[in-house]
């Protein structure tokens, strides 16, 4: 295929996600969909070495979504062709003691990626403005000065998170991280049936919570909660995608190429050269090399 339209899926003014397509047809074969992807998340393997190697940059790639959006086995198979010294992945769980004595963007920000590597961010610094918009009640235990009950945990509040996201964000893109950030929509439907496959197959049993279905019930207010943050820090230089994800062999495709359109457009990452004093005597190393003996 050609390059993707990223018109289609960069977010680049104001949405409404009711009116955001769940699917996009790619209009080929699921067998062609996955053959595409590996080509795509081969080459993307290659270019991860020779950003390794050229050490200017780092590559932060951040993926949210709705429960069951398939967020675990995007980045699975996305990044199953990266040497495994050059990515790292982190899952961002319920704040620990440690994490709550500090900032909201503290455990995030120790967790980015070196130059030349790239960071998986497996939900993100943006659940703190997401999970704990839809329930405001979490940041009390947060602790934080001038936020005494409820009612200081107001439009005002949610802002100056939003800004300091947005603050977050450009001081590390000014400071060589490359940015993507992917929200997997998927539809209520679709989400309903991932429930139900983890409900009928005793292998994904163990996926399954009570509290999957209580959360289910908030749908609209986290879809509001996700409008509000993606319409809000979606910039330039850390732009959301939206991946329509009803189907998971599409979402996974799309997310990968639109990784390696993007990321070749920086003609700068390119391997170091060897200095000519080495190159000149790359013959005589080699012979040292083979005379030597065990």
């Amino acid at each position: 295929m050609d390059k993707l339209d990223l018109k289609h899926f960069r977010i680049d003014s104001e949405i409404e996600l009711k009116n955001k397509a769940t699917s996009y047809p790619l209009e080929i074969s699921e067998k062609k969909v996955k053959n595409l992807l590996e080509e795509t998340r081969e080459k993307l393997g290659k270019w991860q070495d020779k950003l390794y190697a050229h050490g200017k940059y780092a590559v932060l790639i951040c993926i949210q979504g709705m429960d069951t959006a398939g967020k675990d086995s995007m980045i699975r198979e996305v990044f199953k062709d990266f040497n495994s010294r050059g990515v790292v992945v982190h899952s961002f769980k319920v704040p620990t003691p440690l994490e709550l004595k500090h900032d909201f963007l503290w455990r995030h920000y120790i967790a980015l990626p070196a130059r030349g590597k790239f960071g998986v961010f497996n939900r993100t610094h943006y659940e703190n403005v997401l999970v704990t918009r839809v329930h405001p009640e979490y940041i009390l235990g947060e602790n934080l000065p001038g936020v005494n009950s409820l009612e200081d945990v107001n439009e005002e509040f949610w802002e100056e998170r939003l800004n300091s996201i947005r603050d977050f964000e450009k001081h590390i893109a000014d400071n060589g991280t490359l940015i993507f950030k992917f929200f997997l929509h998927i539809s209520k439907e679709e989400q309903r049936q991932r429930l139900l496959r983890r409900l009928n197959k005793s292998e994904k049993n163990w996926k399954f919570s009570p509290g999957d279905l209580k959360e289910r019930k908030l749908w609209d207010d986290y879809q509001h909660a996700y409008e509000g943050a993606i319409n809000s820090t979606s910039k330039p230089h850390a732009p959301w995608y939206l991946i329509p994800s009803d189907d998971k062999d599409t979402a996974r495709y799309l997310v990968a190429k639109i990784l390696y359109d993007v990321l070749t457009e920086y003609k700068d990452v390119q391997e170091p050269e060897l200095s000519p004093e080495i190159k000149n005597n790359l013959e005589e190393y080699k012979e040292i090399l083979k005379k030597e003996t065990l």
